[in-house]
C-alpha cells in the first residue's frame, strides 16, 4: 500500500475507534475490520467485516478515496455496515444484506445448530427431512441450514415480500435457488395445505420478540435502519412465539422438532408456555457463552 493510502487508513480507523460505538450483538465488527470492509467497498470489493479481515486492501484512486471517506461518515452517522457494504457473513457464509431484513446475528448460530441436531436426529429415519423456515428475513437460517445439510427438502417463508426477495437474491447468490423455495405470507399460512400438514420435520423460525415499548429504545442503528417488522414481537414480545407453537402442531409429524430462538430472559417464561400447549415434550434449552437461554427446541408428542 502507498504511504498515502497507508495514512488515509489510520486517519480514518482513528475517527471510527472515537467515534463509532460498536453494540455487542454485532461482535464480529470491530474498528480494524469496519476500516478494511469500508476500504475494500470503496475499491469495488464488497464484503462483510468478517471476510474483510482476511483480504489484502489496494490502492485507492481519488475518486475512490473519496466514496471511502463518504462511507466511514455514513457508517458514523449510524448506518449500519452490512447496509453500506451490502454484506454479511453467518455460518460462514458470504450473504447478500440490505434494509429489507435484519441483518444476521452471531447469536442466531445457536438456533442454526438446534435446527441441523435436529435434522441429524431425524435423518436416520427419513431419507430427506422436510424444513420450514418462517420469519426467514433474508433466509439466512435457511440458506445456512441447506450448505450444511443439502438432503433435505427445505422452504422459507416471510411475511415481508421484501425480506422474501432479499432471500430470494441470496439463493441465487449462492448457487442454490434450485434447492430451497421462499414464499410470502403470515408465518405458516404459506404451507396451509393438504401435502404439509403433518408432513414435516423440523420448523425453525427466528421471530420477533423485542417488546413494542422497547423497539424504539434500541440503538438508533438498529431502531432507525432495520425493519420494525424483524424486532417487534408485541407487548409482551411473545406474540408471535405464541402463535408458532399453537400452529406449529398441525404441521410437525409426531416426533418433529419446533425450534425457536428466544430473547434473553424469556427462556424459563416460553417453556412453560410450551409445556402448557400439551403438544410438545422433550424440551432441549440452548444458552449463549453468558449462560442465557436463546434458543430452544421442543419434539411434537409422540403418538
Amino acid at each position: 500500500m502507498r504511504e498515502a493510502d497507508r495514512s488515509l487508513f489510520q486517519k480514518l480507523q482513528a475517527e471510527l475507534e472515537t467515534r463509532l460505538p460498536l453494540l455487542p450483538d454485532k461482535p464480529e465488527e470491530t474498528s480494524s475490520n469496519c476500516m478494511r470492509a469500508l476500504w475494500l467497498y470503496a475499491a469495488g470489493r464488497p464484503v462483510s467485516a468478517t471476510a474483510a479481515s482476511e483480504l489484502p486492501l489496494e490502492d485507492l484512486s481519488q475518486a475512490q478515496q473519496n466514496a471511502l471517506v463518504s462511507a466511514v461518515e455514513q457508517r458514523i452517522s449510524g448506518v449500519p455496515l452490512a447496509h453500506i457494504t451490502g454484506r454479511q457473513t453467518f455460518m460462514g457464509i458470504e450473504l447478500l444484506a440490505s434494509s429489507s431484513a435484519l441483518i444476521p446475528r452471531q447469536e442466531t448460530e445457536i438456533l442454526a445448530s438446534l435446527a441441523l441436531k435436529s435434522i441429524d436426529q431425524v435423518a436416520s429415519d427419513v431419507p430427506r427431512p422436510c424444513v420450514i423456515d418462517v420469519c426467514t428475513g433474508s433466509g439466512n437460517l435457511a440458506l445456512a441450514v441447506l450448505t450444511r445439510r443439502p438432503n433435505i427438502d427445505i422452504w422459507g417463508a416471510d411475511l415481508s415480500r421484501e425480506a422474501v426477495s432479499l432471500a430470494k437474491k441470496n439463493a441465487l447468490h449462492l448457487g442454490l435457488q434450485s434447492d430451497i423455495s421462499f414464499l410470502s405470507g403470515d408465518l405458516l399460512a404459506p404451507f396451509d395445505r393438504g401435502e404439509f400438514h403433518g408432513s414435516v420435520d423440523i420448523i425453525i423460525c427466528n421471530p420477533p420478540y423485542i417488546l413494542s415499548s422497547n423497539v424504539q429504545k434500541m440503538a438508533p442503528e438498529i431502531a432507525q435502519y432495520e425493519p420494525d417488522l424483524a424486532f417487534n414481537g408485541g407487548p409482551f414480545g411473545i406474540k408471535i412465539l405464541d402463535r408458532i407453537i399453537k400452529e406449529s402442531a398441525q404441521y410437525l409429524k409426531h416426533g418433529a422438532w419446533l425450534c425457536l430462538e428466544l430473547g434473553a430472559g424469556q427462556g424459563p417464561f416460553v417453556e412453560k408456555r410450551i409445556i402448557k400447549s400439551g403438544f410438545y415434550e422433550n424440551i432441549d434449552l440452548a444458552c449463549d457463552a453468558a449462560g442465557a437461554i436463546r434458543a430452544l427446541r421442543a419434539q411434537r408428542v409422540l403418538e
